[in-house]
């Protein structure tokens, strides 16, 4: 995979290894909702190291990941992150939200489609924790159209935590796109309160994905 950044233009590179990976895995993915092509920031609930594959293989849309700089440091993980030029956040930092904004311009000239896991980490629980405001302010900025994705139950299909890995089909949920309101002081908030309600209803709907 590390080697296709510098075989392939952005972002075959990326989406590849991430085709071959989900293939590896034998993880199907059934989709509901529509994309909104006029996207410029996913909104994504996170549980699994699969995710990020998840949603490069759901969209041909060029991804700009928005993740913890630690993990840029991370062997081999970190070049996966650092060749395509995504966005490392140094969280507890007064200057983090400044690069965060500049860096977010930088890829947004390019074309590219923010996306962020606002939870800021894994919970492998099915309960979302808070929304962090780093999503609100850079959407805000730059008034953009959001649209959030609902991954459901990703844990219980590949969770290094849990030891579990089983093939199976995964479902993704768009949810309607809008268009940041900094004068809605709520919109995040509000936002993780219906992907909380979209994923409940899923799993009461369909317990098959626990």
């Amino acid at each position: 995979m590390i080697a296709s950044f510098y075989l392939l233009p952005q972002p075959y590179a990326v989406k590849l290894g991430a085709w071959f990976i989900r293939i590896f895995i034998f993880i199907g993915i059934d989709t509901k909702g529509t994309l909104d092509p006029d996207a410029r920031m996913f909104l994504v609930n996170h549980q699994s190291d699969i995710d990020i594959g998840i949603i490069e293989t759901i969209t041909a849309k060029n991804i700009a990941w928005v993740a913890k700089r630690e993990l840029f440091s991370i062997p081999f993980f970190g070049l996966v992150l650092r060749l395509p030029k995504n966005i490392a956040l140094q969280r507890e930092s007064k200057t983090a939200i400044v690069k965060l904004i500049k860096e977010t311009k930088r890829c947004l000239d390019e074309g590219r489609v923010i996306t962020i896991f606002p939870e800021g980490t894994r919970t492998e629980t099915g309960i979302m924790k808070p929304f962090k405001f780093g999503a609100k302010m850079v959407a805000d900025k730059y008034a953009l159209k959001v649209q959030p994705i609902v991954l459901i139950a990703t844990a219980s299909y590949f969770s290094n935590k849990q030891k579990k890995f089983r093939p199976g089909s995964i479902t993704t949920i768009y949810l309607d796109a809008f268009y940041a309101d900094k004068e809605d002081k709520n919109w995040l908030s509000n936002t993780q309160l219906k992907m909380q309600k979209v994923y409940d209803d899923e799993l009461a709907n369909h317990p098959s994905h626990r």
